[in-house]
This record gives structure tokens, sequence and C-alpha cells, in this order.
């Protein structure tokens, strides 16, 4: 039953190459960006970004000339706690009023093995641009209740968020520097794509 799903997901990813680039967008209502920080090194606070926006665009069949983009908006950070969620927004950590929004952009998307995948690219936070590399999990593609071709990915990573000057030292705030991150993205096939 597995080999004939990743057969059929396979078809499904050549007959929408095989036409030159295709563009994907971001399906909202089934993906989530969410981040967690150790707190005092005894708990995890986990949080996510409830508005978000991605594009995909690849021509190859296995995605690895995929080219990639990606915002949040600062302001709908959740981390189910409006005082914490405000106070993340502030000039303590991330600033929103000055940098309300969170970029990405891909520099390559290379095949590890099997369905495992490396995306590299520019991150940048709080008007600050680094380099990252994260790990992504190819989970497929279906023609979902949209009727469209569906690709869904889960992309996980660490960042240091000093480095981009959020926040202070984890002596004073409690937070770790290190912060993990988790999503669970699908794009569909844009209707305009040739």
């Amino acid at each position: 039953m597995k080999k004939s799903i990743s057969a059929l997901a396979v078809m499904i990813l050549s007959a929408i190459s095989s036409f030159g680039q295709k563009t994907y967008t971001l399906d909202k209502y089934h993906s989530k960006v969410g981040f967690s920080a150790t707190h005092f090194g005894i708990s995890h606070v986990e949080g996510s970004f409830k508005m978000i926006d991605a594009t995909l665009q690849a021509k190859k069949a296995d995605l690895t000339d995929a080219d990639i983009s990606f915002t949040a908006d600062v302001n709908s950070i959740n981390t189910d706690v409006e005082y914490r969620d405000n106070d993340l927004k502030s000039a303590n950590y991330f600033d929103a009023a000055k940098f309300p929004v969170i970029t990405f952009k891909s520099k390559a998307f290379t095949k590890v093995t099997g369905k495992k995948y490396k995306l590299v690219g520019e991150i940048t936070i709080h008007g600050v641009t680094k380099q990252v590399e994260f790990s992504v999990l190819f989970n497929g593609v279906a023609v979902t209740a949209m009727k469209k071709p569906t690709a869904g990915f889960t992309i996980t990573g660490k960042i240091n968020r000093l480095d981009f000057g959020v926040g202070s030292a984890p002596a004073t705030s409690g937070i770790s520097n290190e912060i993990e991150l988790r999503s669970n993205v699908e794009f569909t096939i844009a209707d305009n794509s040739k």
C-alpha cells in the first residue's frame, strides 16, 4: 500500500513538473510555523505565528530546484499568554513596531536521502539577516479536498536568538539562547501556475 501511494506521488509530481516551472502557494489552513524555547532550563514554552505566507517554485519532480520564500507577521505571535505575547512584540524582544516581519529566502534545497532534504537560506529577524540551515522531511504529494496537487513538508531546525539581537541573556531573561523551530506546511499548486 505504501509503495502504491509513493508511486502515485511520483506520478503526480512528474505530471505537474513536465510543463515547466510551477508555483505553489501556502495552504494556510493546513500549515503551522512553531517555535520552542527553554524556560529557566526546566520546561519548554511553545508558540507560533498566526499570520504567515510562503511560495514555492520548482521545475524538477524531486523539487531539488525549489525556490522558497516565507514571511511571518511578528504581531501575530501567539504563545497562548497575552502578557507574554505583548512582551515578545515589545522592544524587549522582537520590537514589532520597528521590525514587523520575519522573512526567509532559500538559497538551496538539496536531497540528502529518500524523503530527507536540506534547506539553506537567509532569514531576517529583528532587522538582522543570517544564513540558516533546516532539515526537511518531504511528506509527499496528494490531491486534497481543494482538488489540486498539494505537497506537504515538516521543517525543523535551531537558531540562536542572540544572533539576531532578540532579548537579553538567559541569566536575566530565563529564556534559552537556542530556539527550536518546527513547522508543518502544505503547498498547493497556484491557479495561475503554467
